[in-house]
């Protein structure tokens, strides 16, 4: 790894000689002129060169080369101002821009995008940037505004249903999803079994999904990477916002630090559902707890023009439990440092160590059988990632990155003598990549973005480590000491994405990219659960791999008041994780047995009308795909459909500014029903029923329709305060969305079987929620 690495550097150099020589550079940072928070993706163009032009990265910098000359700078990013600046253009020059909000939006802003054609020159492909005045519009259950719910609507992502935050991505499943806070991975985004995600909007200040062509500074998932940043907090005043809704609030506290020098973010949220479960009747209930709280903070502090210093972190956890019968709890923990620094205007530096932990409790308080069951992922990472303005034709992204895991799969402790203590060993292992990409504008028309990951997974000692036969029976063990490394994997990702204009208003794109897993969910459940079991990549275990292809039209119409794609993707699947029919995957001491090994394949296409601005607003996404499975051991080594597999998905968004103050808004959704194993028959073992089930995934569920409306008042302008109210209805005309289905022995027919559709939502749920800020 280490030769891969100067390899990059050498090649870097090279570059560097041959472009940097002859072309000055204008550096700076972009920031909000009322709060100080930097703009992430903000446009930065030269006006007498259309071909040049760059943007502002995660922490607001910009570098953008150019011969020397008279120059007009064009600064732009959505919501603000265009700002313009005539520059002498002799030496290179740090140039910070503060860029002001506009005053009356007679608008909502959709997209994040800049209101250029970007859209039709970058060479990215399968990325969606949302921002937060999108999503806060969206209505959505009980008023919550929600990330995980908006990115849901978008072409080629999908809702892994009713109650749940998880999401399917091109065929993916819901734990290859990449999920970053501020740089550090979330295992478990949800709170109260999925119907919130840990995500508080108040706390949050852009989101970004990649889909396909990602970046080559992301890797360990197949599917997709969701990355999100927190705030910055406001560096020019002290404020204070929040919420009350009808079963949670939030409060959020920020202001400056030194006079500007730095700032804070402090944002906390809750519920409090155990009110209304305390009026219950039924005495059970009314002891029981559901509640989840979270936490989120940042700090940042910028010593001087080329350095800053950034510490994040957020605690979230739930609390799920039934008087003296049950508990669950389970939660994450995240903590991010980060040391930016500008080596020259061309070179810019961000140094990142991170923490990571998810960890879940369950426990039985029955007298006869009590027993607690517990399971933790543990994370430390740290990251160098490097940005190189090479010229204006070169954008070089470069760095390293290494990541221990320690992993604890369950163990179950017992009071009792019916429940035996498990304590299933813990495991632990390295990831280490080094990366290089290279943004090349190769011409007027051409667009390439290119680069390569290489990456690398140990595990290692101390434990004993199982080696198993085709039925999945132990042939073999062999202990490890501390340290000592059981297996190891390499894999190069290469990444590429290319755009070509066809004209001013639109272009064509391809991307083909491979990646790699090493961190593996194990659940027999189709939704997620806290209990969900995670495991490394082993001796028996081998990297996930996924290569996939796309390629795509995009046309902007309306002076780019509207974006249309079209794009689709091929992507193949290999060394695919799946469990027999029968396992049991929590508290095993050898799970490994119970797992079978695989290939899919998914395709389709992706549909997507984009409106940015006007009164109305909103997109139309549209996906038509199929995804399968294809294993030795099951459904007679023949491909069925895979549990996330859902050919037709159908989501419209509007936003329609009524007045100044009134806007009103409304999603509908239409998707295939999931796939899923239904029984094709029954017999009868001791007086009891047992159902003999179909091939794998054979069957289907219903297919999902549902409509959501909302609608926001703004209260009146006051110098030091503003509040708002919002209104939504979800479900509006009570949509039977299946949460689950079970079969048994009909009541009131014999000898028939009947089908039972549990659904969390059944009817209309309507919500109000009053925000402040002053």
């Amino acid at each position: 790894m280490p030769r891969c690495f100067l390899f990059f550097v050498a090649f870097l150099c090279l570059i560097s000689t041959a472009y940097g020589q002859k072309k000055v550079t204008i550096s700076g940072t972009i920031k909000d002129a009322t709060t100080g928070e930097t703009l992430i993706g903000a446009s930065v163009r030269i006006k007498e060169l259309p071909q040049s032009g760059t943007s502002s990265n995660n922490f607001g910098f910009y570098s953008l080369s150019a011969p020397e000359g008279e120059y007009t700078l064009i600064y732009t990013y959505i919501g603000y101002d265009t700002q313009t600046k005539q520059l002498s253009l002799h030496k290179s020059q740090a140039i910070d821009i503060k860029l002001e909000s506009k005053s009356t939006l007679n608008e909502v802003v959709i997209s994040a995008s800049r209101p250029n054609n970007d859209q039709i020159v970058s060479p990215q492909m399968g990325v969606e940037k949302l921002n937060m005045s999108q999503i806060n519009k969206v209505p959505v259950v009980l008023g919550e505004k929600d990330i995980l719910k908006t990115i849901a609507l978008m072409p080629g992502v999908k809702s892994a249903g009713e109650g749940n935050t998880g999401f399917y991505v091109r065929g993916g499943s819901s734990d290859q999803n990449l999920i970053l806070l501020d740089g550090a991975p979330v295992y478990n985004a949800s709170h109260l079994f999925g119907i919130f995600s840990t995500f508080n909007s108040d706390a949050i200040k852009g989101v970004d999904i990649y889909k396909g062509g990602m970046p080559a500074e992301y890797g360990g998932r197949l599917s997709s990477v969701l990355d999100v940043n927190m705030n910055d907090g406001n560096s020019k005043n002290f404020t204070v916002q929040g919420g009350l809704g009808l079963i949670a609030s939030r409060l959020k506290v920020e202001g400056p630090i030194d006079s500007g020098k730095g700032s804070f973010m402090v944002s906390a949220r809750g519920t409090y559902i155990d009110v209304f479960t305390k009026l219950a009747k039924d005495s059970s209930i009314k002891g029981s707890s559901l509640y989840f709280y979270d936490f989120n903070a940042k700090f940042n502090y910028h010593f001087n023009q080329n350095n800053a210093i950034f510490l994040s972190g957020y605690f979230g956890k739930d609390v799920i439990g039934l008087d003296n019968i049950f508990g669950t709890n389970w939660g994450n923990k995240t903590g991010t440092i980060r040391f930016n620094h500008i080596f020259s205007p061309k070179l810019f530096s961000n140094t990142s160590l991170i923490y990571s932990n998810y960890n879940y409790q369950i426990q039985s308080f029955e007298s006869n059988d009590s027993f607690e069951a517990t399971s933790k992922i543990n994370d430390i990472n740290f990251k160098e990632d490097f940005q190189y303005a090479a010229s204006d034709h070169h954008r070089i992204k470069f760095g390293i990155n290494v990541l221990h895991h320690s992993i604890a799969p369950g163990n179950i402790s017992s009071s009792s003598n019916t429940v035996n203590n498990i304590n299933v060993e813990q495991r632990y292992g390295f990831e280490s990549a080094a990366y290089i990409s290279d943004e090349w504008k190769a011409s007027n028309r051409l667009s390439i973005l290119y680069g390569v990951r290489l990456s690398d997974f140990s595990l290692y000692g101390p434990g004993s480590f199982n080696t198993y036969n085709a039925a999945g029976n132990v042939s073999g063990t062999k202990s490890h000491g501390s340290g000592s490394i059981v297996k190891n994997y390499f894999n190069p990702e290469p990444r590429l994405s290319a755009s070509y204009q066809l004209d001013s208003v639109s272009s064509f794109k391809f991307s083909y990219n491979r990646n790699t897993q090493n961190i593996h969910l194990l659940t027999n459940s189709t939704t997620s659960s806290p209990t969900d079991l995670y495991v490394m990549s082993s001796n028996n275990i081998k990297p996930e791999i996924a290569d996939q292809i796309s390629t795509g039209w995009f046309r902007n119409f309306s002076d780019n008041q509207f974006e249309f794609s079209a794009e689709v993707y091929y992507k193949w699947l290999q060394n695919q994780i799946n469990y027999k029919d029968g396992a049991q995957l929590v508290a095993n001491q050898d799970v490994e047995s119970q797992l079978v090994y695989g290939s899919g394949r998914a395709y389709g296409l992706e549909l997507f009308l984009k409106k940015k601005y006007g009164k109305f607003n909103g997109w139309i996404g549209y996906t038509l795909s199929k995804t399968e499975d294809k294993f030795a051991a099951i459904n007679n080594g023949n491909y069925f459909a895979a549990p996330q597999d859902r050919r037709n998905d159908l989501s419209v968004v509007g936003i329609y500014q009524l007045t100044k103050r009134w806007s009103l808004s409304g999603t509908f959704v239409y998707s295939t029903g999931q796939a899923v194993t239904f029984p094709t028959g029954k017999y009868e073992v001791g007086g009891l029923t047992t159902f003999s089930y179909s091939a794998r995934d054979a069957s289907r569920e219903p297919a999902i329709n549902r409509l959501d409306i909302g609608a926001t008042l703004e209260g009146k302008q006051h110098k030091k305060y503003h509040s708002s109210w919002t209104f939504s209805i979800y479900n509006l005309y009570g949509s039977r969305e299946p949460y689950s289905i079970t079969f048994r022995d009909s009541k009131t027919v014999p000898n028939t079987t009947e089908a039972v559709q549990t659904s969390i939502f059944a009817t209309p749920i309507p919500s109000v929620t009053w925000n402040f800020k002053f």
